[in-house]
Parts: structure tokens; C-alpha cells; sequence
């Protein structure tokens, strides 16, 4: 019984990093990786359909769309940094 209430523990912790880790992107560029928290976006602009076109789903970005639309814009519009190193870390 013990073991199994211990596996069924570890199941539970595994599950939830990798809920955390599906909340996270990271875009690799050259200046240094942009690192996108999914739920700390949303929490902020509360609005899905600002950023997802239709049914949510997984938005490609490119340098382009992150330096206008996409991002820059936005963070502009929302008061978020703007800066290139605030967002690209090396």
C-alpha cells in the first residue's frame, strides 16, 4: 500500500512539472534565447483572442513577427519591456 501511494506521488509531481514546462517557450536567437511564459502572458493581457487568430493554438514566431506584431507592439501597447536585452538572455 505504501508503495503505491508513493508511486502514485511521484506520478503526480512528474505531471505537474511537466505542465509547468508546457507553460514556457524558448525562441533561439542570436542576440540570446527569448524565454515566453505562456501563463504569465495570459494572465496579463486576459484576452486570447489579442494574440491567438480563431481557436488558440501554437503562434510561430520569427524575428520579424517579434520585433512588430507579435510582440514589440504589444509590449508597447502594455507597458512591457521593449528593450533588446530585456528579453533576449545569453
Amino acid at each position: 500500500m505504501k508503495k503505491m501511494i508513493i508511486l502514485m506521488m511521484l506520478i503526480t509531481f512528474a505531471s505537474v512539472g511537466v505542465a509547468i514546462a508546457v507553460d514556457t517557450v524558448v525562441y533561439e536567437a542570436k542576440k540570446g534565447n527569448v524565454t515566453f511564459n505562456h501563463k504569465a502572458h495570459s494572465e496579463v493581457v486576459g484576452d486570447c483572442a489579442k494574440c491567438h487568430e480563431g481557436e488558440p493554438a501554437k503562434i510561430v514566431i520569427d524575428k520579424a513577427s517579434a520585433h512588430k506584431d507579435a510582440c514589440k507592439t504589444c509590449h508597447k501597447e502594455m507597458g512591457g519591456p521593449t528593450k533588446c536585452n530585456d528579453c533576449h538572455k545569453k
